[in-house]
């Protein structure tokens, strides 16, 4: 065989063996990483990031509003797909495996939240405050997964259903009682900051109820892409995603169930809007996942035969996710030590930090405007492009390495 011919092999494989993945899926976890990072950049860099709510309708603008509002996609379709992922994973393992993988991954996850990724955020050596939110929220939502598969697939789509559409109904007894629940209760629906003692603090930003529901019902999602021909399943996410913005506008509309708080008319009409739209994240109410999640499905119907050049970039964002994820934090915690040094701080002014703010290099009414926040977003994104292409291949290249199915 020649140059060419063995050039032209290697060019080959990565096709060969990308060829069983579902493009769709890849390019849509690609993009909500991307739109994700830019909300973490936020954090890092504006200057109003830890001074006001970016999705107050009477005090936000429609500029902060929708730069805050788009990265909601973000944790519920990253949720979402990897649950659809454990159901195609279900097609090469067999169900003690699969279980197995997913306990075994999802404590591993939970881990790393406390460790890699809560040092990525905050930067502080000492772990005075640990974060519970993404990473956490699959993790354990993969933990509990693990078990449930083991039942019969009803049954798995009926706890799925159950969970997502009434952990609402928790809102009218934590109305109740104020927010004074005991700690389980936290863990499971309510988010809050935990003082550990010593001066540490757990912040549970990401109860895990609703989550792991959103992923019960992910892995039942996988199901459409298995054992429907392409037609039927066109049909079928048309259809789910129809039907998912239907109810999210008929409930929103009714403002008496699916969300604990209520929208307001205000004073202009796009305020207004700005108010209907202003559903809960912590945790994820009913039409919080059914505006975001139904709008994802909408995206792999409208987007299922997206090729080019962008949508190829972006699928390599989305082929490796949690790499991106972890190399984000990292580099904007970095690039944020170098602003804090440049407008006159030290290191040690640093490291005492803000009193109650786990950013160690932030101080609330310092930063930027949304104009450098997107420039440092799109940066951040770009600079980390060749990365997480070379891990891409090195992941198929390497498809034998068992540990790489944990990254």
């Amino acid at each position: 065989m020649n140059f060419t011919h063995m050039r032209a092999a290697a060019l080959a494989i990565p096709t060969a063996l990308k060829s069983n993945r579902i493009q769709s899926i890849d390019l849509l976890r690609g993009l909500v990483m991307i739109i994700m990072a830019l909300d973490h950049t936020r954090d890092f860099f504006h200057a109003g990031a830890f001074t006001s709510d970016p999705l107050d309708p009477v005090t936000t603008t429609p500029q902060l509003y929708f730069t805050r509002w788009v990265t909601h996609f973000c944790a519920p379709s990253f949720v979402f797909l990897a649950g659809v992922s454990a159901w195609l994973q279900g097609t090469r393992k067999s169900k003690n495996e699969l279980s197995r993988f997913l306990i075994s991954r999802g404590l591993w996850l939970i881990l790393l939240e406390v460790t890699v990724v809560t040092f990525g955020i905050t930067g502080d050596i000492y772990f005075n405050y640990f974060i519970l939110q993404t990473i956490w929220s699959i993790g354990i939502s993969m933990f509990f997964l693990g078990f449930v598969i083991r039942l019969p697939y009803p049954v798995i789509l009926s706890i799925g259903l159950v969970i997502v559409f009434g952990h609402n109904l928790l809102d009218y007894p934590e109305r109740l009682a104020q927010g004074a629940v005991p700690l389980w209760w936290n863990f499971l629906h309510l988010p809050n900051v935990i003082p550990l003692g010593g001066g540490r603090s757990l912040g549970i930003f990401y109860p895990f109820l609703p989550w792991t529901g959103l992923m019960i019902l992910g892995y039942c999602f996988g199901k459409i892409f298995t054992h429907y021909n392409s037609e039927q399943r066109n049909k079928v996410l048309l259809l789910l995603g129809i039907c998912a913005m239907m109810l999210f506008l008929v409930l929103r509309f009714i403002n008496a169930y699916g969300d604990p708080a209520s929208w307001n008319t205000q004073q202009r009409m796009v305020r207004t809007f700005f108010s209907f739209m202003n559903v809960q994240k912590y945790p994820p109410s009913l039409m919080f996942m059914c505006a975001t999640v139904g709008s994802a499905i909408l995206f792999l119907y409208f987007f299922r035969n997206a090729t080019g050049r962008w949508a190829d970039m972006i699928k390599v964002y989305g082929r490796v996710p949690f790499f991106f994820y972890i190399l984000h934090f990292y580099l904007l915690n970095f690039l944020s030590v170098a602003d804090y040094l440049r407008r006159g701080h030290s290191l040690a002014e640093g490291m005492e930090g803000v009193p109650g703010l786990p950013f160690k290099f932030a101080v609330p009414g310092e930063g930027h405007n949304l104009g450098v926040v997107y420039l440092v977003w799109i940066g951040v994104v770009v600079l980390l492009y060749p990365l997480c292409k070379w891990y891409d291949a090195y992941k198929l290249r390497h498809k034998e390495k068992w540990w790489l199915s944990y990254l």
